[in-house]
């Protein structure tokens, strides 16, 4: 284990095998021989640069929810001998996170930031409008998409709100932030960020008269509470906001990981551009690149993480 040291380049013999790294420490540079590498070092969802060129504005300012360090180096060192990327580029993992958080989130905070109850909700921009389906599905299957989605918008901000048949519904993460409370929808705008105020106490009144009673509410489903006439319309969980107080959160799109990385066997060995395995390099986690596309259902990243970790470890350690 070396602390306060990364990694620079690769080692490579005469015939283009890895066999070892260049890493920069509090001394300098050093080389570390091995009979193999493993690249583990994530995507670059930190760096500002590879996210304009990559995934494009607006990601060049979105906040990192975890470590400043995922610069894609490991993914640069691998492209630079030849390694195939891979999967999609222009993806990554994104999620509604309060925009009250940092540009980068320290260890303890990375999983305090999520704002993922908004099919409970109604969420608003500062132009005063709805601007998607809060109940196309359960948030699992939607925040991934949606957190891209809230980061288009005027300012990349919305405004999730609720009204007290949901608001105990909220997770337990909410907590961290303070929300904006009032007794009616129009001082709750006045109280808001929000550019167009009476377009946006246009758009709750709008979806109060298209939304639902809450006879048949189920929050464990999709319990087809749909509102009606509405641009988007929200397909499930439309319950009417009329149960003052009401409460407003903020909410931004947050980057976790970037979806391209390089192409891999099913030993985990990295192919290079001649589609041939690189001798000695092997690669795991978010460096695996073709795992998603477009969105991402909850958690599957830490399985991929533990399968792949595991077959490259064992790779790596069987290769000779």
């Amino acid at each position: 284990m070396r602390y306060e040291t990364g990694a620079d380049d690769l080692l490579r013999d005469k015939d283009g095998g890895v066999t070892g790294v260049i890493v920069k420490g509090p001394d300098g540079l050093e080389e570390i021989s091995s009979h193999a590498v493993v690249l583990a070092c994530g995507g670059f969802e930190a760096n500002a640069q590879w996210r304009s060129q990559y995934l494009a504005a607006p990601w060049d300012h979105a906040k990192v929810r975890g470590t400043a360090h995922n610069q894609g180096d490991g993914l640069r060192m691998a492209l630079a001998i030849g390694a195939l990327p891979w999967g999609q580029w222009s993806g990554k993992h994104s999620t509604p996170i309060s925009n009250e958080w940092p540009d980068f989130a320290d260890r303890g905070r990375t999983d305090k930031s999520n704002r993922l109850s908004y099919p409970y909700g109604v969420m608003i921009n500062r132009n005063g409008y709805r601007f998607c389906d809060e109940g196309e599905d359960v948030g699992l299957y939607t925040y991934a998409k949606y957190g891209g989605e809230i980061l288009k918008q005027p300012g990349s901000l919305a405004w999730q709100i609720f009204d007290q048949k949901t608001i105990h519904l909220l997770e337990p993460r909410y907590s961290t932030s303070e929300p904006i409370k009032a007794d009616t929808l129009e001082e709750l705008v006045e109280l808001l960020e929000i550019d167009d105020k009476p377009q946006a106490v246009k758009t709750l009144h709008e979806y109060n008269e298209n939304a639902c009673d809450d006879e048949h509410f189920d929050p464990t489903k999709k319990d087809g509470l749909s509102t009606t006439r509405l641009s988007p319309n929200k397909t499930n969980w439309a319950l009417r906001l009329d149960s003052p107080p009401f409460v407003a959160y903020s909410a931004t799109g947050g980057i976790t990981f970037t979806f391209g990385g390089l192409k891999v066997d099913e030993d985990a060995r990295v192919i290079g551009t001649d589609w041939r395995p690189i001798p000695g390099l092997f690669c795991c986690g978010e460096m695996i690149g073709g795992l998603f596309h477009f969105n991402y259902p909850g958690g599957t990243g830490l399985v991929s993480g533990a399968v792949f970790g595991r077959i490259a470890g064992r790779s790596a350690a069987q290769y000779r």
